[in-house]
């Protein structure tokens, strides 16, 4: 099948499976501490603070990470990156089975995650292509990845509502970091090429201006940045507030909550199938203008809502709109940065699509502090459509992207 290819790829396959199942301990994890904090909090000033923490390494380290990673064996430092979540993921458990519900200590911990993921995604994402045997299944592998990432968002709440009801917090704590002993086995089951060694990266600085010339002079990835940049800023953090919108705006419980996730995880994952099955990749720059418009639609719809049913609808078509938009972007990048660059050029990628998030997260938990919820998506769907409108005329003036297969 066309929309499975990627896993005809031995060691893509492995990656796929390991990584399945870490996710979803991931997304486990992630709904019950925006839950528990929540819970014992009420603001949704210190839910966008976690996000921030959790989120922020990327986007200070990225562009680092990117040179580091072009230098170093990837293998080795995803294994690393693995063992040290694992023990991230152990300390967030000991802390809720021992009751010690410490806000510092979870902001001291969502910042070890965030520092350890800022290597770990970039690695992830740069290594794809190491993974599959054939450089024609690399965007399959790039859709297939980010399908299973949504299943898990869809599955993970779903799973994480059941757990916190029934057995409470620990318990999926626990089960996050049980989830890394499957991906870490994985990885030892990989055989991947000889690794050439390269030379040590010497002057980071030099590196850093080289990688930003490259971007900057490549007009369409640079624009294409900056849109993904900019919804990360502005609009993507409307998930920071899932609990606000669930607990205040609907009188919802838990159940709300997780249902809510689940609605932006399905349309994620409706989106991430479709891109599994795009054969025509030139689609990419009008899939990048629909996407960007359903999901400022999307939170026109939740803001303006009387039911909850329309907001799992809005929220879907959020879900959907936000991860068409930065695959397509991802996938353009990965076909069209050159070989020597790619490490670096996805190290802004991570940085405008994932290191943008913390700053609207601490923006967007500050205006839902002061403003009513509703007009804070508002805010956020309009800016979406200015942004869009803004990007297609920059596209039409300087001609619409083309395709590499080089």
């Amino acid at each position: 099948m066309q929309s499975l290819v990627a896993l005809k790829s031995p060691n893509f396959r492995l990656f796929f499976i390991g990584q399945s199942i870490s996710v979803l301990g991931s997304w486990i994890q992630k709904t019950a501490v925006a839950w528990v904090v929540y819970q014992l909090t009420g603001s949704p000033f210190i839910l966008g603070l976690i996000g921030f923490v959790s989120l922020v390494p990327t986007l200070l380290l990225s562009p680092y990470v990117g040179s580091f990673v072009e230098h170093s064996h990837k293998y080795k430092v995803m294994k690393n990156t693995q063992y040290l979540a694992a023990l991230q993921a152990f300390l967030l458990a000991f802390l809720f089975y021992f009751k010690m519900y410490n806000i510092s200590i979870i902001v001291l911990l969502s910042l070890m995650q965030g520092i350890i993921n800022a290597f770990d995604v970039t690695c992830r994402q740069a290594m794809m292509i190491e993974l599959v045997d054939t450089k024609e299944s690399l965007p399959n592998a790039i859709a297939l990845n980010s399908a299973m990432s949504n299943l898990a968002r869809v599955v993970g709440p779903a799973l994480a509502g059941i757990l916190l009801s029934v057995f409470g917090d620990d318990f999926c704590f626990i089960s996050n970091f049980l989830s890394f002993i499957p991906v870490i086995f994985c990885l030892y089951l990989m055989n991947l090429p000889f690794y050439e060694k390269k030379a040590q990266l010497s002057n980071v600085w030099q590196e850093l201006k080289e990688g930003f010339a490259y971007v900057k002079g490549e007009k369409t990835i640079f624009s294409q940045l900056l849109l993904l940049s900019f919804f990360s800023l502005m609009l993507i953090p409307f998930t920071t507030l899932l609990p606000v919108i669930a607990k205040e705006v609907f009188s919802g419980t838990s159940k709300t909550f997780t249902l809510f996730e689940s609605a932006v995880g399905i349309g994620s994952l409706v989106s991430a199938v479709y891109m599994t099955r795009l054969k025509q990749i030139g689609k990419l720059y009008k899939i990048i203008l629909v996407s960007s418009m359903i999901m400022s639609g999307g939170l026109f719809i939740v803001s303006l809502s009387g039911s909850i049913n329309f907001a799992v609808l809005g929220l879907a078509l959020s879900g959907l709109g936000m991860i068409s938009q930065s695959a397509a972007i991802n996938t353009y990048i990965q076909l069209n940065a050159l070989p020597q660059m790619r490490a670096r050029v996805i190290s802004y990628y991570i940085m405008a699509f994932i290191g943008m998030t913390p700053i609207g997260s601490l923006l967007i938990g500050f205006l839902a502090e002061y403003i009513t919820t509703r007009n804070v998506l508002l805010i956020e769907g309009t800016m979406g459509v200015i942004a869009t409108i803004i990007f297609m005329m920059y596209s039409k003036r300087n001609g619409k992207p083309i395709i590499s297969q080089n």
